[in-house]
């Protein structure tokens, strides 16, 4: 199924959504914030009136109801009076007042306004002392009320002098109020906006800019990216691209000068296939071509041919073994196994150089002990093809070359050796065999020089340890060259799991030089 297609996000208008989202979200909440702080602030100035008239008709009755004053009709008349003085009835409001006696019975004002249900004795809520405000409705008209209890406290024998408002100049003061708020921030919410979005652009300028100087870059421009100028965010970007130029950098050099070491490799065989062949035409052309002489003359070419194809096929598994990709393609195999077929393969080679060549361990059985592991079968049957065929190289005529694979006790790794009784090689050459292309001085050996640089590479590209050490010490009695041992070896973490049912130990094959299977004995 192909791919599913994400759609490409631009970070400017991500960091826009994130930056506007919460001015929007915020600014219906500052709509109703600003509401209740201006009921608010319209309330205070007429309440203070309203206690104002309440006091005011709170006096009048007490001075009216004083023993041996006027009768209760001049009494109400006289509140009345007081409190026609003190509504300051004007259009937009009318203004309630009811005035009651000790025992509840109405001496002056409304009989509609309702008693209020809390205690006298309680204390007074508002900010004028005595002076209480509630809400209410008379008829279906809501109203502000200010009402004060008269006598002592927790008596029973209180009056009550109540004054109520319609919130008419309540409503229009609230909304001149959020008017006078709400109205600006039509004009500074999109300026706001627009500064951001300004704001935004400028902040992110320079990565435009860092993109339009990486736009005009030649494609083998691969030096480093001035750090100087950019944002400290876009510094540790910058740095890592940085390291990702030098890396490809140096991968590209080794490239370049891969092919040019490959392309004078090749020159030689090409060469002699093309002199062989002048020579033969020359010949031919002079009536001098004994079937003897050209017979030699196939034989070089055939040769020469053999080289070219040799150096071709190294090439293409140094190719295999550098490709990333091969690791998605490991699966569990058999060490032992590979390289029990890869010395059956050399055996003719062997009997025909008379070298003893065998092969000591067994198959690889599941459990801590076997040999298997989760590898790349042909890059790993290259690396020990390559490294039995760089030790019949180098062992001369009645020598000995052994393959062994093992697993260490202590740690669980899987062991790969192979072992010749050749020349040895120097500690000073030891680090340097494994380079493309690279020649043992004073070595009168034909190859090309990629074999142990492809073992490198396979052994990197699965987690193994290559090292090399003399078979034996070069100062021994029997005055024997020290050979060389060549050493493998593949961490416990590349075993596969093991199958469910438990699993058979693997045992040893014979100790010291008693070969398996694929043997070939000198002649």
């Amino acid at each position: 199924m192909p791919a599913a297609h994400h759609e490409q996000r631009s970070l400017f208008g991500e960091i826009l959504d994130w930056m506007l989202a919460p001015l929007l979200l915020l600014w219906p909440m500052s709509l109703g914030l600003t509401w209740v702080v201006a009921q608010s602030i319209a309330n205070r100035p007429y309440d203070r009136e309203l206690a104002d008239v309440v006091r005011a008709l709170a006096r009048q009755s007490t001075v009216q109801a004083a023993p041996g004053q006027a009768p209760a009709d001049q009494m109400r008349a006289g509140l009345e009076h007081a409190a026609a003085v003190l509504q300051h009835e004007d259009e937009e409001d009318r203004t309630y007042y009811q005035v009651l006696g000790r025992r509840g019975e109405l001496l002056a004002g409304d009989a509609g306004l309702a008693v209020p249900l809390e205690d006298p004795a309680a204390a007074a809520p508002s900010g004028e002392p005595g002076v209480r405000f509630r809400d209410d409705v008379i008829g279906d008209e809501p109203v502000r009320v200010a009402y004060l209890w008269l006598g002592g406290a927790g008596s029973g024998n209180e009056s009550l002098v109540q004054v109520a408002q319609t919130l008419g100049k309540r409503s229009q003061l609230a909304t001149e109020i959020i008017k006078g708020v709400i109205l600006p921030q039509f004009v500074i919410l999109p300026l706001a906006v627009l500064l951001v979005w300004f704001a935004l652009a400028r902040g992110i300028r320079p990565l435009a800019e860092l993109q339009q100087r990486i736009r005009k870059r030649d494609s083998t421009d691969l030096s480093a990216i001035a750090e100087g100028d950019v944002p400290d965010e876009v510094a540790p970007l910058v740095r890592a691209i940085n390291d990702l130029l030098q890396r490809l950098d140096r991968t590209i050099a080794t490239q370049r000068h891969f092919l040019a070491d490959a392309a004078h490799q090749l020159k030689t065989p090409l060469a002699g296939l093309r002199m062989q062949a002048e020579l033969a035409a020359r010949e031919i052309d002079s009536g001098r071509g004994d079937p003897a002489s050209m017979k030699h003359t196939l034989r070089q070419i055939a040769l020469s041919t053999q080289r070219a194809s040799h150096m071709v096929n190294q090439l293409l598994a140094m190719a295999r073994a550098e490709d990333t990709g091969q690791a998605a393609r490991h699966k569990a195999v058999d060490l032992a196994s590979i390289t029990r077929a890869v010395v059956r393969d050399f055996v003719p080679r062997a009997m025909e150089r008379r070298i003893d060549l065998g092969f000591e361990g067994a198959d690889g059985q599941p459990g801590p002990s076997g040999t298997r592991l989760m590898a790349e079968p042909v890059l790993v049957s290259e690396m020990v093809r390559n490294l039995v065929d760089n030790a019949l190289h180098y062992t001369p005529p009645g020598g000995t070359v052994t393959a062994r694979v093992m697993r260490d006790p202590l740690d669980g790794a899987v062991v790969l050796q192979v072992e010749d009784t050749g020349p040895g090689i120097a500690p000073s050459e030891r680090e340097a065999i494994f380079r493309p292309f690279y020649r043992v001085p004073d070595t009168q050996v034909d190859g090309s020089g990629l074999g142990l640089a492809i073992v490198q590479e396979v052994a990197e590209r699965h987690g193994a340890q290559v090292s090399v050490a003399d078979a034996r010490p070069r100062d021994n009695d029997a005055g024997l060259p020290p050979g060389t041992l060549f050493m493998v070896r593949f961490p416990a973490s590349a075993a596969p799991p093991a199958p469910a049912g438990g699993s058979a130990l693997h045992q040893a094959s014979a100790a010291g030089h008693g070969h398996q299977d694929a043997q070939a004995q000198p002649e």
